[in-house]
């Protein structure tokens, strides 16, 4: 589900409840609003809000962190694909088949994750798919050294490309689960009953209205700020491209030989 929806689910509940509340205060007895009343729902209201703060606390910091580990991961990927073009040059011309396919994998995934303006991508780590990879490890492998700096190059680029292969299926994996729904679904039910407690406790009017929309509000968004940052990329909080792009554009200053 899209996080601008989820945030408008929760924005849309938060608030609802506290409308619910404000009605409630309206038409329950009067003893149920007595002090001591009062003074154990604030009990109540303190230690869900207390249990929201820590479980939405944990959940940005997850988040975040998430986030920050799949740019890091990216540059790595990225600086690895360069260094391996490298040293492909570096062997001889003879490899100018495996450069060719490695940049045509680098400007496919790009396509895929971060599509120019107009077009569609996948958003997921597609291209260049498993096959591909191995494919190039096969061919690195198929190499004939004449010279021992060559073995030497031969053995540093199996290397890096078997480091590029578990970085990418590093990051795949992540992809897969980034966001703990059980954390986000219970924080969104404390989040209910905590504006069902503020409309009972407060008398109505416009004020009150305004503040408890502007509550929901900030709600919804740290809601949306934890799935942007779940999800990076794509959204609003998407890691950039950069690292990927200056590794292609490195890669193609060496051009590769079209006849081979």
């Amino acid at each position: 589900m899209h996080p601008l929806i989820v945030a408008g689910i929760i924005f849309v509940c938060t608030f609802l409840m506290a409308m619910v509340g404000l009605f409630l205060r309206l038409r329950l007895p009067e003893h149920h609003l007595s002090g001591d009343s009062k003074d154990v729902v604030k009990l109540v209201m303190g230690l869900i809000a207390t249990m929201s703060a820590l479980v939405l606390g944990l959940l940005i910091a997850s988040a975040k962190n998430f986030h920050d580990t799949q740019n890091a991961e990216l540059q790595v990927l990225a600086s690895n694909l360069v260094e391996l073009d490298r040293v492909l040059v570096h062997y001889g011309q003879e490899t100018d088949p495996v450069r060719r396919r490695i940049q045509q994998g680098v400007a496919n995934a790009l396509e895929a994750l971060w599509p120019q303006k107009g077009r569609a991508g996948t958003r997921r780590w597609e291209l260049p798919v498993r096959s591909d990879i191995f494919e190039i490890y096969d061919s690195i492998d198929r190499l004939e050294p004449k010279l021992e700096g060559q073995r030497a190059l031969q053995s540093r680029a199996s290397s890096l490309t078997a480091s590029i292969a578990q970085t990418r299926m590093l990051m795949i994996e992540q992809a897969g689960n980034p966001i703990s729904w059980p954390f986000l679904t219970i924080l969104v039910c404390w989040g209910t009953f905590l504006f069902l407690g503020f409309g009972l406790l407060t008398n109505p009017n416009l004020t009150v209205v305004v503040a408890l929309l502007v509550g929901s509000l900030a709600l919804a968004s740290a809601a949306l700020l934890i799935l942007e940052l779940s999800d990076p990329l794509s959204g609003i909080i998407q890691i950039p491209d950069a690292p990927l792009r200056d590794a292609l554009a490195q890669m193609t200053r060496t051009p590769v030989r079209a006849g081979l």
